[in-house]
């Protein structure tokens, strides 16, 4: 497996277990997930926004709030996470070189 589906795989099982995560994991997955996105995006040439409704920044947003989430919206951010970084994959795995 690459790093890539590695993390993936991490992510859906941080989201699984979304009750036993401490605010410090919650930050560094939702932060390296951001770092992910942001790097594959620059890859495959697809601009982030910086609108409100871009993913990367509802991340931003909930790694900034980690200690205030319940344990649906850590889930929910996380499987956000994993699904635009799986998407991205996809994208870059397609491109030729």
């Amino acid at each position: 497996m690459s790093l890539t589906t590695d993390f993936i795989a991490e992510l859906i099982r941080a989201a699984n277990e979304a009750d036993k995560l401490n605010p410090f994991e919650i930050k560094r997955l939702l932060n390296r997930a951001v770092a992910t996105i942001r790097d594959m995006r620059e890859q495959t040439g697809i601009p982030g926004s910086n609108r409100a409704k871009d993913v990367v920044i509802d991340l931003q947003i909930a790694a900034a709030r980690a200690d205030a989430l319940a344990a649906d919206e850590i889930r929910d951010n996380l499987l956000d996470a994993a699904d635009i970084i799986r998407t991205l994959k996809i994208i870059l795995d397609g491109k030729p070189e």
